[in-house]
């Protein structure tokens, strides 16, 4: 799989102008570490975990008592970094290094109302009085606070009091149903929630007050509600934004915690069950941060750093670590997708971003619609383009080179397990055609075979031999760290699955081709979903696609969404089979293939192979998946049909 072009290479004098160069020179001049090669410098990045984490809590002048050793026991589950230390991550975020009191820090745009901005010091004021304002509500160190909010300033400044305070942030986006909030905050039991009471999604007005008064009903431990007036004029009987975050003498703050002290809780998808309630810590999440944001993604000081999310998704929690190493952070509240796929590229110009971050299904779409970024805007100060949410296919990667510019196209995967991306890209290392560049500094990544041997060149578990300062604290309420353990440790004893196929090639780079728990074993031979994928959805008569292997009879079927006029007759079966067995092989060929209204995702965005497969297996939809979890519920009525139909079919 590794013989992609080559469709960018670091400037000649990348190590004198990039964030990592300037790392690199420091290691020398003040450890003797003299590096040649990115590889080199990733190979002791985790073959010395302490000592490499240790620098980049120096590197980055991290504010706070170090206590011990950077990593005390390096044990999974279960390992201890930087034990006696206390810190506050908000207290990072606000330094905002390189940048001025009066230089724009949050820059916001919204379908809802009008676009705002914030400087340095005014964002340190709004969370010096919202945390004001927690506090007069009886906000403590442990206390959780819960957001039912967009990506909105309001937001940001929330999560910041939060932290500063030391109390746990957790947040769900407004799109989300009652079922699907009350299903995580149920098991953190917020003391405080603060949401809006409506927003608006392309020229739609949603209200959001019902669901509101659901949410707090079904949340005895919440003893206040702040509305956020949005989309009309608030929600009555609850104290207001305004009124939390009056004027006050109280001065800026930051409680020191321990380094693992929890800072937010993140949830997985839920779509077999209760959402996972994935505690991150303080620490943890404020060094891989500064080594992702700085490092990697190469941003700081004048760069303005975008990516598409909502605060449902943990990119958002990415964003929001932007000025912590000096860059200022663009937020966008609304369909990305109305009055147009061009919407957020003149975004682009008009918030002058240097990084433009989205999913690879966006960059897809706007591919598969004609959409040419370079000549609807200007973009003449974006510098890189992130991707992530699926595997990006190659055709994918040639359009960004060919329509919106010579940028550097970062394909990243990592999780809401580590709030990152451990595979990623860097500015020392070219990009590859199809080909996600390098393995990230410290993340001890590699590609397991079944028999637990690491392979190089094949295809193989994605798992971590070693542990990451971002993985989990734990789990809420898993006082014994079982379903913890079972989450991760159940294949490799002390070692990190993280149920994804990854081939890491031998010129270092990787390809993601799609969950390990969906994989497609056809007379032995293991295929990943993403390639298909990425066959079947680069022809114009098919909009999205899924594809399942049934345990029981063997059989691969294939179910597409087709694109408008588009007609599933023998023909384009004809023509699904010839692509798939000239693009990928014979194997490749489904046994059937039948035609779907849409294709069940999450609600950010990830296509469900598993509980498909799990209904024509025999499974009723109500088990397969839970429904709240589901951006489209109702999608799933049509394997239930077919599953139904197939029954019928054989039936003497």
């Amino acid at each position: 799989m590794a013989n992609g072009d080559v469709l960018w290479t670091p400037p000649s004098d990348v190590l004198a102008t990039s964030r990592i160069g300037g790392y690199l020179r420091w290691l020398r001049d003040t450890h003797g570490l003299d590096f040649r090669s990115y590889e080199d410098v990733r190979a002791w990045s985790v073959r010395e975990l302490g000592p490499f984490w240790q620098s980049i809590w120096d590197y980055f002048a991290v504010s706070g008592s170090p206590g011990g050793p950077a990593l005390g026991d390096p044990s999974m589950p279960g390992a201890r970094w930087f034990e006696g230390s206390t810190l506050n991550y908000a207290e990072h975020v606000l330094r905002a290094p390189g940048m001025a009191e009066s230089d724009p820090v949050v820059l916001a745009y919204s379908q809802t109302r009008g676009p705002q901005t914030m400087t340095v010091a005014e964002l340190r004021d709004a969370v010096r009085r919202a945390a004001a304002g927690l506090r007069r509500l009886g906000v403590g160190e442990g206390d959780r606070v819960a957001a039912y909010l967009p990506n909105i300033p309001e937001t940001v400044v929330l999560f910041l009091a939060t932290a500063s305070l030391g109390a746990i942030f957790s947040s769900c986006a407004p799109e989300f149903g009652t079922r699907s909030v009350t299903d995580r905050w149920q098991q953190i039991g917020p003391k405080v929630l603060v949401a809006v009471d409506g927003y608006r999604y392309g020229g739609k007005a949603v209200d959001r007050s019902g669901e509101v008064a659901a949410i707090r009903a079904a949340l005895p431990s919440t003893e206040h509600v702040v509305g956020v007036r949005y989309l009309g004029s608030g929600l009555p009987g609850t104290l207001s934004w305004d009124e939390l975050c009056a004027e006050t003498s109280d001065p800026l703050e930051f409680a020191p915690v321990p380094f693992a002290h929890p800072l937010y809780v993140l949830y997985s998808s839920g779509t077999t069950g209760l959402p996972k309630p994935i505690v991150h810590g303080h620490g943890g999440i404020l060094l891989e941060h500064l080594k992702t944001l700085a490092l990697h993604m190469d941003l700081g000081p004048g760069d303005r750093f975008f990516w598409f999310s909502t605060t449902g998704w943990m990119m958002w929690n990415l964003l929001v670590s932007g000025p912590a190493v000096g860059a200022a952070i663009v937020l966008f509240d609304g369909n990305p997708g109305s009055p147009g796929l061009g919407e957020l590229w003149r975004l682009a110009e008009r918030a002058r971003i240097t990084y433009f971050g989205t999913s690879a299904p966006f960059l897809v779409a706007c591919r598969g619609a004609g959409v040419v970024p370079a000549k609807i805007a200007d973009l003449s100060r974006l510098r890189s383009v992130g991707s992530t949410g699926a595997p990006l296919p190659p055709e994918g990667y040639r359009w960004v080179y060919d329509t919106v510019g010579p940028v550097h196209l970062q394909s990243v995967s990592g999780g809401t397990d580590v709030c990152t991306a451990f595979v990623g890209a860097v500015p020392l290392v070219p990009v590859y055609e199809g080909e996600i560049s390098c393995r990230s500094l410290g993340a001890p990544v590699e590609a397991f075979a079944p028999d637990g041997t690491s392979v190089i060149g094949h295809r193989g578990e994605l798992v971590l031999t070693g542990p990451m300062p971002s993985m989990p604290v734990g789990f809420w309420n898993d006082p014994d760290g079982t379903r913890y353990t079972n989450a991760y440790f159940g294949a490799w004893p002390g070692v990190w699955r993280h149920g994804d196929w990854i081939e890491i090639t031998r010129r270092g780079s990787c390809v993601i081709s799609g969950r390990s728990d969906a994989t497609l074993n056809r007379g032995g031979v293991r295929l990943g979903t993403a390639e298909f994928y990425a066959v079947i959805e680069d022809l114009p008569e098919i909009a999205d696609s899924v594809v399942v292997h049934l345990d029981g009879s063997g059989e691969l079927l294939l179910f597409v969404v087709l694109a408008g006029g588009a007609v599933l007759d023998d023909a384009l079966r004809a023509k699904l089979a010839r692509e798939l067995s000239r693009s990928l092989s014979p194997r490749h060929v489904p046994d059937e293939v039948h035609a779907v209204p849409a294709v069940p995702r999450t609600l950010s965005g990830k296509k469900l192979e598993v509980p498909v497969k799990r209904i024509l297996d025999g499974a009723p939809a109500s088990e397969a998946a839970a429904a709240g979890a589901l951006a489209n519920p109702n999608s799933l009525r049509a394997f239930e049909l077919l599953r139904e139909a197939r029954l019928s079919s054989r039936r003497p």
